[in-house]
């Protein structure tokens, strides 16, 4: 390809000419709003400026690149065009017009890309005379930072249109992935968990949102909590997508929506676009929730009641390092802190598995490493005195504690759960390849790892046990394991194997 056609000049049509022109592409901006192209060449050019000073660029590069980047009066200039990407409004007919018209304009072998982000590639492509050449190029804003495009093939896509694109992708610089047309493709139907997720925690009363936020940002590793990621994108974008997304799998419980972010949604609690959330804001800036510090209490003892016998000589250690005197009977004294540590399962029933007090027993979360953020949770019987004697132990190196409400699966074991079970249900439908899931959703979302390299590292089986436990605890189908988890997990292979 030597020419590219890109039909809107927004924010996401000037990042995409940006890339291209520095891919040493022809570029045609159009826009319905005639100065528009001349302003998104004028905002380029400093962002081409930026590159040569930092190095990115030589300044013959950069100047090679401006001179790649010219405006289109007229949809008619992008006929001699390779391939003409549309980024205008994400309205079905809007797109399915312009198609419609770039056919009367383009060539025969021209390209036609939308970079719809939640609409049917094949139902744009339907209404063109030849929606054998229609495909879809997302791209993720800001584009020249966000280093992953999807590209997607409708119902009748010629397999060699993708194959162009994905080459096109790669020479502007971006980590192409492929996928079928099906609602959210891979980025935004693989981030369905741990928002979702997370919002079914809060509905339960497990946790606050600090809690919540704290929980899946320091001890799991995510860049932001559901409730930040929330705010920053804002309800108004957010709920209807989670909306759309469930509709469009006709009610699929893996995909549920919260009634949380509707009745805030209603409320006009946007976040940080209307000043207040989850969290309240003050010059874009978010007013920190300040956390209670450790209890200076401790326990007179602590028995470990563990079976695993790597995990029990963990927390041993670790109890020991904190000052704390373990009991070492067979069974716990009367006031001796009990300490359980499942697997998808609540306090409560590993408590009296073991056969335990419940007044004197408290759950730790050994899935995150216990040198980070550590997660307590309680039986709805444990006695307050124990509760904080157990926070004030773990707590006592500076390390942060939270305490939650009794849950199966914690917070990081519930949520980590889903997302790995979801990239395996996008697996198992042919969406994309599983090296593939984790590039979108390790690039796209900025997870600490792709969903199917995050199972690896949980362990399949222990994945397939948490949900399993879930999904017997609540009788809820959104815990139901893929298929593909569950084979993978028997055959003690990686989820990232394919079939051949």
């Amino acid at each position: 390809m030597r020419t590219l056609g890109i039909v809107g000049a927004g924010l996401m049509g000037r990042g995409i000419a940006q890339i291209a022109a520095v891919g040493g592409l022809e570029v045609r901006l159009f826009d319905a709003r005639p100065a528009a192209p001349a302003e998104a060449i004028a905002a380029i050019l400093p962002m081409l400026e930026r590159l040569v000073a930092k190095g990115r660029l030589s300044d013959t590069e950069g100047a090679e690149a401006a001179a790649r980047l010219k405006p289109a009066a007229a949809l008619s200039d992008l006929a001699g065009c390779d391939a003409v990407v549309e980024a205008i409004v994400e309205d079905l007919e809007a797109k399915r017009g312009l198609l419609r018209d770039l056919e009367a304009v383009v060539g025969v072998d021209c390209i036609l890309a939308t970079n719809t982000s939640s609409l049917s590639v094949t139902s744009i492509a339907a209404a063109c005379a030849h929606p054998e050449r229609v495909a879809g190029l997302h791209f993720f804003s800001p584009v020249p930072l966000m280093k992953i495009v999807e590209v997607i093939n409708g119902a009748r896509t010629l397999p060699a249109v993708c194959d162009r694109l994905t080459a096109l992708a790669g020479r502007m610089g971006h980590s192409p992935v492929r996928a079928q047309d099906t609602p959210g493709f891979i980025v935004n139907h693989a981030g369905r968990a741990y928002l979702t997720e997370g919002l079914r925690i809060l509905g339960e009363g497990i946790a606050d949102v600090p809690t919540l936020d704290r929980v899946l940002r320091e001890a799991a590793g995510f860049r932001m909590g559901p409730c930040e990621l929330l705010d920053l994108t804002g309800l108004d974008v957010s709920h209807p997508v989670m909306e759309s997304i469930h509709s469009q799998y006709y009610q699929e419980p893996r995909y549920r929506p919260s009634p949380i972010t509707r009745q805030r949604l209603a409320a006009g609690l946007l976040g940080r676009k209307s000043g207040q959330g989850f969290y309240v804001y003050r010059d874009g800036k978010p007013e920190v929730v300040p956390e209670s510090p450790a209890p200076a209490a401790r326990p007179a003892r602590v028995f470990v009641a563990i079976q695993d016998e790597a995990v029990r000589s963990e927390l041993c250690a670790l109890v020991t390092s904190l000052g704390g005197e373990l009991d070492a009977g067979a069974r716990p004294a009367d006031d001796a802190l009990c300490i359980v540590a499942p697997w998808g399962e609540d306090a409560t029933s590993a408590c009296l598995d073991a056969g335990l007090d419940p007044r004197h027993t408290v759950a730790i979360d050994v899935l995150p490493a216990l040198d980070r953020r550590r997660t307590l949770m309680t039986t709805p019987l444990t006695d307050a005195a124990v509760r904080d004697a157990a926070h004030g132990l773990f707590g006592a190196d500076g390390m942060p504690v939270s305490v939650i409400h009794d849950s199966p699966g914690f917070i990081t074991q519930r949520v980590m759960a889903m997302i790995v079970n979801l990239g395996c249900d996008i697996a198992q439908q042919r969406i994309a390849s599983p090296q593939d899931i984790d590039t979108a959703v390790r690039l796209g979302l900025g997870y600490p790892a792709g969903p199917l390299a995050m199972g690896d590292a949980i362990g399949a089986a222990r994945v397939l046990a948490i949900l399993d436990r879930m999904q017997a605890y609540t009788r809820d189908p959104r815990y139901r394991p893929s298929p593909w988890l569950i084979r993978r997990a028997r055959l003690g292979v990686s989820l990232l194997t394919p079939e051949g």
